[in-house]
């Protein structure tokens, strides 16, 4: 009896496998999806490469045959970079691929709604475009992780690119002598305590009316830092508090900026005009930098492509 009831079950999986393969294969082929190539063992398929060459066509107008070209080394090229960042520990967020699409669509003076119904009506879907921009984003922080520290500009590049560039020695700009004065607030401080906080502010901020004997009595405060910030040009102070520095006077605070470690004010102890080319400089420089920074995201690439193993069906 158990060898019939074995003989039974062995011929119902036979016919189960066998109904399962005639199922299957009665699909249309056109809906079936197929592996187009293999990066160092993740799949890309064809479905992906038709995605990737409909978007190229549609934002270039290259044929068909060189869009098709095109998108297998723009997506053997993308894995490439979304390993590497993976493997260096980089993460982008999904709020930085929806805010770079959004770009694009406001460039095209359209919501990012209207720009997926515009995506979809030429056969693209949206994710194939926000793809895209996750693995840029991902490569461009890979690079500059990997690279931070080995960019060096030469002064002498930098001042022959400002001559190139025509830019002039005799430009005026406003340099500050800046304190940073932080209250340490936890961050999961309860409400009280933050309003407390934010009392000694003020009370400091109406009492602080020069760097001399403001700093001190601000370093007479509990969990209170004091730590000087240095001489910086307008140039290189962050647009919101440049504008609160613009209109203060020399011995006062900023109003309080919220910080991870609690509430930021920074102290203006000093404000002159000086001649400087520092504007044209800094501009000179990261035309340099990003010049530099391409290049060796070229090489980063390319050695990757090295070593990695592509197979193309």
């Amino acid at each position: 009896m158990p060898r019939i009831q074995g003989q039974i079950i062995n011929l119902f999986h036979k016919t189960f496998l066998l109904l399962s393969f005639v199922l299957i294969s009665s699909l249309p082929l056109k809906a079936a999806t197929r592996i187009e190539m293999v990066v160092n063992d993740q799949p890309i398929t064809n479905y992906e490469l038709q995605q990737r060459s409909k978007l190229i066509a549609l934002t270039t107008r290259a044929n068909s045959a060189l869009a098709k070209r095109r998108a297998r080394e723009e997506l053997i090229n993308e894995t490439l970079k979304l390993q590497e960042a993976k493997r260096v520990g980089v993460k982008v967020q999904d709020k930085e691929v929806d805010s770079a699409y959004a770009s694009i669509a406001a460039r095209l003076k359209l919501s990012p709604a209207n720009f997926s119904s515009a995506l979809k009506q030429n056969g693209v879907n949206p994710r194939t475009l926000k793809k895209r921009l996750r693995a840029e984003i991902a490569w461009s922080h890979a690079v500059m992780r990997r690279f931070r520290a080995t960019v060096r500009i030469n002064e002498s590049d930098v001042i022959a690119a400002m001559q190139s560039n025509g830019a002039k020695s005799n430009e005026k700009t406003v340099e500050y002598n800046l304190q940073r004065v932080l209250f340490v607030v936890p961050e999961k401080a309860s409400k009280a305590l933050v309003n407390k906080r934010k009392s000694e502010m003020k009370k400091l901020r109406s009492r602080f009316t020069s760097c001399t004997s403001g700093l001190e009595l601000a370093k007479g405060l509990k969990e209170v830092v004091v730590k000087p910030v240095g001489r910086r040009l307008e140039t290189e102070i962050p647009r919101a508090n440049l504008e609160q520095l613009e209109k203060m006077s020399v011995g006062r605070l900023t109003a309080p900026t919220k910080v991870s470690a609690g509430y930021e004010m920074i102290a203006l102890c000093g404000k002159r005009s000086i001649n400087s080319d520092a504007s044209a400089r800094q501009e000179a420089e990261g035309e340099l930098r990003n010049k530099e920074g391409q290049q060796m995201s070229r090489r980063y690439l390319r050695d990757l492509r090295t070593r990695a193993v592509i197979e193309q069906r």
